[in-house]
């Protein structure tokens, strides 16, 4: 009787499935983790551009306290077209608050446009909360004392619309 050295085929193969769903769920993992990173991206960019929408709001005063406040006006969406330009506010003494208001909100508006998928912003008064499924609304109470809130939203990949808000920044000291 002759003893064989060696690996069946069925063994071979058997090796060649197990090493090919190895390869196919690390693929999986990859692109997984490859939309992650640009959600995680995509959430990071939209906290710096509403804290930087905050910070100007906070350092227009005037505007804020305008009975017809220009930045309650931002409501924006990219598929809408592309923002359109007021005359430039920039250094320029002739430049009124309102007016630097309306140049704030032209470059977040193209910052949206530009940044974001499908991208939407919008700037009010609200002090509504998610609802139960933790949803926010892009609805606004738009009360008398109640928080003005930047409120960001854009489709994800796999998305067919933008949908819900995917970030809310109340905005404390940006009173009246």
């Amino acid at each position: 009787m002759r003893v064989r050295a060696g690996f069946t085929l069925v063994e071979v193969l058997v090796a060649l499935v197990v090493v090919a769903l190895g390869i196919a769920g690390a693929a999986a993992l990859q692109t997984l983790a490859v939309r992650a990173a640009r959600d995680a991206a995509h959430l990071s960019d939209g906290t710096r551009l509403a804290r930087s929408l905050a910070e100007r709001m906070r350092a227009n005063p005037r505007a804020l306290a305008l009975p017809d406040n220009p930045y309650l006006h931002l409501d924006y969406e990219a598929g809408s077209g592309a923002p359109t330009a007021p005359p430039p506010c920039y250094a320029d003494a002739n430049c009124d608050a309102d007016a630097l208001a309306r140049q704030d909100v032209f470059e977040v508006a193209d910052a949206v446009a530009a940044n974001f998928p499908a991208g939407r912003i919008r700037v009010c008064r609200d002090a509504g909360e998610p609802d139960a499924a933790g949803v926010l609304p892009w609805t606004c109470a738009a009360e008398d004392g109640a928080p003005i809130v930047v409120k960001l939203g854009w489709r994800a990949q796999g998305d067919r619309e933008t949908g819900a808000p995917k970030l809310m920044l109340p905005l404390a000291g940006a009173a009246p």
